[in-house]
């Protein structure tokens, strides 16, 4: 297939998508420019900023390769091997997903009462995260050719020597792309980093913002970050470029041959399901345990369900403008790859790594200087989504225009129809289940947001997030349960869209 040349319609598009995600940066570089280059060396140049890198990266470096780790294993034991309740254990490891990370830190330390510092945080984060790999991993295992495995364990290959020499070379640029957006994730979080005390990047940006005593040494801070965010990108784009790629031998998809376990079959059978104990079945446990406490208190249900009415409006709103935004720039990346494609793509990572908080302020700071009739909307927050999950919804696009043929809409340039005729009566019904999955990802992740919920959300207008934030920083844990045992609940099911729309569900992987 010839690389087609950009195309100016979805190449303008794409360019208004990524100028919106770079809005914070824009923000950034105008404050830190106000400061001054000599302050600005002076921020950089203590130690403190040193031990927050250190710390940041390291934490991040951690969980990365334990989320990396615990996603390969999970998804080569269900999409692999006989492994017993196959489909089960396929929900059950996406649904940590559905756990904020404030969520989860809460839990913990509310039944582990002085529970604080790196090693929680990284235990918490990589319960959380690691369905980032999971995913991922597994939609790959599941479309990888068994030839080249078959071929190498003919040539007299032990099962573990194909599966290092062939079978992680097949998945390491979703293991790459996977491990990516842990990284990111954990370099943005400041729920669970926030509630287990641990000192990073973000939750030193929050402090010195909330408190207004160092604007300037936070804005250094979170710039540092967009250059962490940048060596990440670069470290990932060549791993993609030097990434085998395994094209499958025959036209029909068979499914591979499953690996027998024996005895390791029950040990790695209470091995997952240890995980998913940990990951769920402590949130699940303290939430129970106060839940009923929670709701008994006057008024709490009206409460409770006012917040989620906030929280299904904002997110909604939040998913519906990311995809408008980033529908162009994912059929960019499939249909007209190349330099410019591939600037754009990454481009629109930068502003995923910041801090909730400074996206917040940077809109601020727009909807009073450049936009006003936006401020104190929800569509300034909406706005925010778009900023931060971008990434999310145009990689979910991106896969899915990939994978259909681009011949059917060459067709129906040539009978003479239009681009705009053709996007919307061949493209967009190729392309929908990826508009579906990357709205309920980003949807998902909008319910979950905290830092720049606090500070965009109209006034007056308090979501499930923000009413957890309230009740949890007092110490109301009771009060605080409803709230969160609603919002994981929310989540579930755009989670378990993502399961059923990755073919893990499929008859194929019963167990």
């Amino acid at each position: 297939m010839r690389r087609l040349a950009p195309r100016p319609i979805l190449l303008a598009a794409s360019t208004a998508a990524v100028v919106v995600a770079l809005l914070p940066l824009a923000y950034l570089a105008i404050r830190t420019a106000e400061a001054g280059w000599d302050r600005v060396v002076d921020e950089l140049s203590t130690e403190r900023v040193a031990l927050l890198a250190l710390r940041s990266l390291t934490l991040a470096a951690v969980v990365t390769a334990a989320c990396i780790l615990l996603g390969v294993g999970t998804a080569f034991l269900v999409t692999r091997t006989e492994l017993p309740g196959r489909r089960f254990f396929a929900v059950l490891a996406a649904l940590p997903l559905a756990v904020p990370t404030y969520i989860a830190a809460f839990a913990w330390l509310s039944e582990i009462r002085g529970l604080e510092g790196f090693w929680p945080a990284a235990l918490v984060l990589t319960l959380c995260s690691y369905p980032y790999v999971f995913l991922p991993v597994a939609a790959a295992l599941r479309g990888a050719d068994p030839a080249q495995e078959e071929v190498s364990r003919s040539l007299g290959r032990s099962g573990w020597q194909t599966f290092t020499a062939v079978t992680l070379r097949q998945i390491r640029p979703a293991t790459a792309a996977g491990g990516l957006l842990v990284a990111l994730y954990v370099l943005s979080d400041f729920g669970a980093v926030s509630i287990l005390r641990t000192d990073t990047f973000t939750r030193a940006i929050f402090v010195a913002f909330d408190l207004g005593f160092d604007r300037t040494g936070a804005l250094v801070l979170a710039s540092v970050l967009v250059v962490l965010t940048v060596l990440l990108l670069t470290a990932e784009t060549t791993t993609r470029r030097r990434g085998a790629r395994y094209a499958r031998l025959g036209g029909i998809r068979r499914p591979p041959a499953r690996l027998r376990l024996g005895a390791a079959r029950w040990p790695a059978f209470a091995a997952l399901l240890g995980v998913a104990a940990l990951a769920l079945g402590v949130p699940a446990l303290s939430l129970a345990r106060r839940l009923t406490d929670g709701v008994s208190r006057p008024g709490a249900l009206a409460e409770v369900a006012v917040a989620a009415g906030n929280s299904l409006t904002v997110s909604l709103s939040g998913a519906a403008l990311t995809m408008v935004l980033a529908l162009p720039l994912g059929l960019l990346v499939a249909r007209a790859p190349g330099a410019l494609t591939t600037a754009l793509d990454r481009l629109v990572y930068l502003a995923h790594a910041l801090p909730g908080v400074v996206i917040g302020l940077s809109l601020i700071f727009f909807g009073i200087t450049v936009a006003y009739p936006l401020y104190q909307t929800r569509w300034l927050l909406a706005l925010a989504y778009a900023t931060l999950f971008l990434p999310l919804a145009v990689g979910a696009v991106a896969g899915a225009a990939t994978q259909s043929p681009p011949g059917l809409e060459e067709v129906a340039r040539s009978l003479g129809r239009g681009p705009l005729t053709v996007l919307r009566t061949v493209t967009l019904p190729l392309v929908l289940p990826g508009i579906g999955a990357g709205a309920a990802l980003v949807f998902l992740t909008g319910m979950k947001e905290l830092p720049a919920t606090l500070l965009l959300r109209p006034t007056g207008t308090d979501t499930l997030a923000t009413e957890l934030w309230t009740a949890t920083s007092v110490g109301a844990y009771a009060a605080a349960a409803p709230y969160a045992a609603l919002l994981v609940a929310i989540s579930a099911l755009p989670t378990w869209l993502l399961v059923s729309r990755s073919g893990l569900l499929d008859k194929e992987d019963r167990g």
